[in-house]
């Protein structure tokens, strides 16, 4: 097969073009500059995604699948541009070339704090600029799928982790864990919705090479387990007692609120909200309708993380 990948430097496209170069396939990948290092086996296509839909046309041309994983994250004055226009440019180039098109999204377009358990049939409800700029394009390729211009499919993960992840909110979990700081906030039984990397790899690529079910149009992946067991297993990792401080949540909150407006104070109310979710994304329609399921347990994604931190 001849795979294009968008995003292909980034956290979750190294994993996934070093998939399918394992698989045997032809990949190429789309980058704004001559990479330094470039991914040995892959063939990579200089491009912008804001540029001229024509630049991108030899990035797209006879490809059987294409993964879009690539998206603004950081800077929220080019997300729109970047996230929302790219994806037009890119959607206009592979009109008629493309056989199938894999969106990597994300479950934040459900918004950041969903009052119950979430799954493909969830209204939508962005909250900050990327969760809109992601939704946003998610629209764009929903519409190219009903114009059919193109098949295609759009993925869902939730916090996705890794041992070579650029995101260092995990670590500074462990860390806290490991010094003894950690403390529960409110009632016993928050969520915790976290995947490993490559169980998202292996979810895009049944999405880019699985049968599709007529009219499917969204996957969510992820999984879940209560933040008392997460604790537990960070702390078997590191061999320590699993901390037991519970403070009242109200409190907390206060705390966090006053401080939200301090430089480098660690209680942000951001964080106390993802210590405190009770919702869980659901997984069940990507297991019936392509048969996927975790290679990699929160268990084992976990304790190798903490070994790799210490």
């Amino acid at each position: 097969m001849i795979i294009a990948v968008t995003g292909g430097t980034g956290f979750i496209g190294r994993h996934l073009i070093a998939r399918h170069l394992a698989r045997g396939d032809e990949v190429r990948y789309l980058t704004r500059h001559t990479p330094e290092k470039a991914i040995t086996g892959a063939c990579a296509v200089i491009g912008d995604l804001t540029s001229s839909v024509d630049e991108l046309r030899p990035f797209v041309q006879g490809v059987d699948v294409l993964y879009h994983c690539a998206a603004e994250l950081h800077d929220a004055t080019k997300m729109d541009e970047t996230n929302v226009l790219g994806t037009q440019n890119l959607l206009t180039a592979a009109s008629g070339t493309v056989k199938r098109w894999v969106q990597l999204s994300s479950t934040g377009v459900y918004g950041s704090k969903p009052a119950h358990d979430v799954n493909e049939d969830t209204a939508l409800n962005p909250m900050n600029a990327y969760e809109v700029s992601k939704a946003a394009a998610d629209e764009l390729v929903y519409t190219a799928m009903n114009e059919h211009r193109l098949q295609g499919v759009v993925l869902r993960p939730s916090n996705v982790y890794g041992v070579n992840m650029p995101n260092q909110s995990l670590f500074q979990l462990i860390n806290m864990i490991k010094r003894g700081l950690f403390f529960f906030i409110g009632a016993r039984g928050a969520m915790v919705n976290y995947i490993h990397v490559e169980n998202v790899v292996d979810a895009l690529v049944l999405c880019g090479t699985a049968t599709l079910p007529a009219n499917v149009r969204t996957y969510i992946v992820s999984d879940y387990c209560t933040l008392e067991e997460f604790v537990a297993i960070i702390a078997a990792a590191l061999n320590i007692p699993c901390p037991q401080k519970r403070l009242p949540e109200s409190l907390v909150r206060l705390v966090a609120h006053l401080a939200d407006h301090l430089p480098r104070f660690p209680l942000r109310s951001s964080r106390v909200d993802a210590l405190t979710y009770r919702h869980r994304y659901k997984t069940e329609r990507i297991e019936t309708e392509l048969g996927y399921r975790h290679t990699i347990s929160m268990l084992v994604g976990m304790s190798e993380l903490v070994r790799y931190g210490k």
